[in-house]
């Protein structure tokens, strides 16, 4: 009975000691967000409380995103078939306009909304300031693993690089340049035969592919909002002014804007581009009201406080801060 009963307490010390040496699940560290200091906590609510950056939404289009790397491929060369190249197109579409800084137009699929167009008898395309292109130009997987005693782990891994460029449409300038990148991975295991299993995980192709466009999307903004605002004036009737853009651009009534007289646009020797001479200041405008219910129709109602507008044709005419 001794031995029995030393035999029996030896047992569980044995599997104890056996398991110890199992290749184990790894828990993921828990995310502990720092407090931030009164002064920082004081400035975000003071910013919040200022008045929106007036901002000039620029038009933007997606012209080409294509799948430079050997995964996917095959010998058909039809866009359409490219998977992987539209995937990361239309991730990188949908985060554009969701921002809702750009007006994002179609041209993958202009094809279609052109047929519409004529179903219609309505079109009115509208021409964009920047093409974007870019290609995704890495893209893999790879499947690690531990195992010990009774137990085994299994780590799925995707990684994929995207690179991007913004083209100026009216001189073909390729004027930035940016790449991103972005892993996802999956982990599983078993200990004694109970545990999960992991199949193939089709999902962590779309993840990496959504982490590298959110590693890109950041600097791709951040570009292409330095431009300077200006808009367009739409009519001007005596001392009423009507011009493009409204509270989505972040004009508010009481604002002062001024009109400018556009420089003369002349040829450079040197570069062979078009450059715009100093533009000339003629008038002070005083915003009273805006009007128009979407970003694509609407205005702003302003007063001419000083200075003259020309009769007739304003297209020489830009308004700026």
């Amino acid at each position: 009975m001794l031995k029995m009963t030393g035999f029996k307490g030896a047992m569980p010390l044995g599997i104890a000691l056996a398991l110890t040496g199992c290749a184990t699940v790894t828990t993921p560290p828990q995310v502990v967000e720092a407090q931030a200091p009164r002064q920082q906590q004081v400035a975000a609510q003071e910013a919040a409380t200022l008045p929106p950056v007036r901002q000039l939404k620029r038009k933007l289009a997606i012209g080409r995103f294509s799948n430079e790397t050997r995964y996917g491929r095959t010998f058909l060369t039809d866009q359409n078939l490219d998977p992987l190249g539209k995937q990361a197109s239309d991730i990188l579409a949908s985060r554009l306009v969701a921002s809702k800084r750009f007006l994002v137009f179609e041209r993958p699929d202009l094809a279609k909304v052109a047929a519409e167009q004529q179903l219609t008898g309505d079109s009115q395309l509208v021409g964009v300031d920047t093409l974007i292109v870019g290609s995704v130009t890495e893209f893999g997987r790879a499947t690690t693993g531990k195992s010990g005693f009774l137990s085994a782990t299994k780590i799925q891994t995707a990684h994929a690089k995207v690179e991007v460029r913004l083209v100026d449409v009216k001189t073909g300038h390729v004027f930035f340049s940016a790449s991103g990148a972005g892993d996802a991975e999956t982990e599983s295991g078993q200990v004694a035969g109970f545990g999960s299993k992991a199949d193939y995980d089709g999902t962590l192709n779309d993840k990496a592919i959504a982490a590298a466009i959110s590693d890109v999307l950041g600097r791709l903004m951040t570009k292409l909002e330095e431009r300077q605002w200006k808009t367009d004036i739409l009519k001007a009737d005596g001392s009423t002014v009507y011009i493009s853009g409204g509270s989505r651009q972040g004009i508010r009534a009481g604002d002062a804007l001024r009109v400018y007289a556009q420089g003369e646009q002349v040829k450079s020797a040197q570069s062979g581009f078009q450059i715009a001479l100093p533009a000339r200041p003629v008038a002070q405008l005083k915003v009273v009201s805006s009007f128009g219910d979407s970003e694509t129709n609407e205005g702003s109602v302003a007063e001419l406080v000083s200075g003259t507008l020309p009769r007739g044709n304003t297209t020489n005419l830009f308004v700026a801060e």
